[in-house]
């Protein structure tokens, strides 16, 4: 772990293994914004977006999904990295996220399974095991050996493009049931090659990624992961198992930071929805900080814990207590792109409770929590204010008018299938 040169609190800067210093420990954690063009390139409103949070006076900004596959994308506006045609906009979105002299990270990732029915018919994954969510996915077909290692290479070269690019560094998204996730749970990872069949078999991918991106990327751009504390899953991804994770990634040496996170899209703790984990919540503030200090006394990297920490007091604790380095705040930043700096400067002492985002049809609130947040981030990226006090039901409106219908479209001009 790298040691910070000064008292362990949020506004005090922090020194990453590759060298990189942070000016302060918050940290502008990945949201998936989905304001990439129908081709999949990023927008002047991503440019616009971006430039609030790095004025926001966070010491790292981390852009959200990033997919390394045109034909395997999680939303309709995904921007994609797969080779230099959108070199100069990855550059100019690179420069609006380090106007305030912040570090920027771009998160990549490969949907795997987790790619609608309107983006694909035909999902890959580890093993041809469906979700469990009706209709709005397709079954995966098992990937063979040649494809995975031709995935592992295009995160490589997204990673390698995005440094190229001006951006400091990359976080691997290895959680919430994403490809990488898919291959470390036996869920979805049921196979007995070398991809699968027991713990370490199933963690190959993951460090076969990590280790073909730091060879691209070099010492000195900065690397991280994303992993799930479990999947919150019967016969799933556990604690155990994630921690073998964590000590295999220790043992490579190649990780500047891990983000502990956790659940998929079937089990959604990653938003705080996990029933049992609501009243320990509520006492400790962090969803998943009991398992961060657990992992603290065998990771070798740096730690990064987003989710539920609201009060300054809180996180500075959470600091000072060593359990975590860095901390990561996601959906309070699509209300507030300032909100790291008034933490800092003590004029907000606790980032306000989150309103209840529901709207009372079943179908619609399983949606309402996401889609509000979404169309906040339009809106920040349309150079207006967050609509706090907006109705979800509109939100839901916008955001399926403007990803499942635009996705339908989508689909006229797809790629070829896998």
């Amino acid at each position: 772990m790298s040691d910070a040169t000064t008292t362990a609190a949020i506004d005090q800067p922090f020194t990453l293994p590759n060298g990189t210093v942070l000016g302060n420990r918050l940290v502008k954690a990945a949201l998936s914004e989905q304001l990439g063009t129908l081709r999949n390139a990023p927008t002047r409103q991503l440019e616009t977006l971006y430039r609030r949070w790095s004025a926001g006076r966070f010491g790292l900004v981390i852009t959200g999904n990033v997919m390394v596959d045109r034909r395997a994308l999680g939303e309709p506006r995904n921007v994609v990295v797969e080779d230099e045609r959108d070199l100069s906009r990855l550059q100019a979105w690179a420069s609006a996220a380090r106007v305030g002299g912040n570090a920027a990270w771009v998160q990549i990732n490969h949907p795997g399974r987790q790619s609608p029915r309107v983006l694909s018919d035909h999902p890959v994954a580890p093993s041809p095991v469906g979700l469990k969510i009706s209709g709005q996915f397709a079954r995966p077909r098992a990937l063979t050996s040649p494809e995975i290692h031709e995935i592992i290479d295009r995160f490589a070269t997204t990673a390698a493009i995005a440094v190229k690019a001006g951006f400091d560094g990359v976080q691997i998204h290895s959680a919430h049931g994403y490809l990488s996730s898919q291959f470390l749970s036996p869920i979805t990872n049921q196979r007995t090659d070398e991809w699968g069949g027991d713990p370490e078999r199933r963690m190959r991918f993951l460090l076969e990624v990590v280790r073909a991106t730091r060879e691209r990327i070099g010492p000195e751009a900065g690397l991280g992961v994303k992993l799930n504390s479990a999947d919150f899953q019967r016969g799933g991804f556990t604690e155990e198992e994630s921690m073998g994770v964590v000590d295999a990634l220790s043992a490579e040496g190649h990780l500047d930071l891990l983000e502990i996170s956790g659940g998929t899209y079937e089990k959604a703790a990653m938003m705080g929805v996990v029933k049992e984990q609501r009243e320990s919540t509520k006492q400790r503030e962090a969803y998943f900080l009991d398992y961060a200090e657990a992992v603290r006394t065998r990771a070798s990297m740096p730690l990064m814990l987003t989710g539920g920490l609201r009060s300054r007091t809180a996180m500075d604790e959470a600091l000072a207590g060593g359990a975590i380095d860095l901390v990561g705040l996601g959906r309070p930043t699509c209300v507030d792109p300032a909100i790291a700096g008034k933490l800092i400067d003590g004029t907000l002492p606790a980032i306000p409770p989150a309103r209840e985002l529901q709207i009372g049809v079943k179908t619609l609130d399983d949606l309402s929590e996401l889609t509000w947040y979404t169309t906040q981030l339009w809106r920040l990226g349309r150079g207006k204010d967050a609509a706090a006090q907006r109705h979800p039901a509109p939100a839901v409106a916008e955001y399926l008018a403007q990803t499942v219908f635009g996705g339908a479209t989508r689909r006229l001009q797809r790629p070829p299938r896998y």
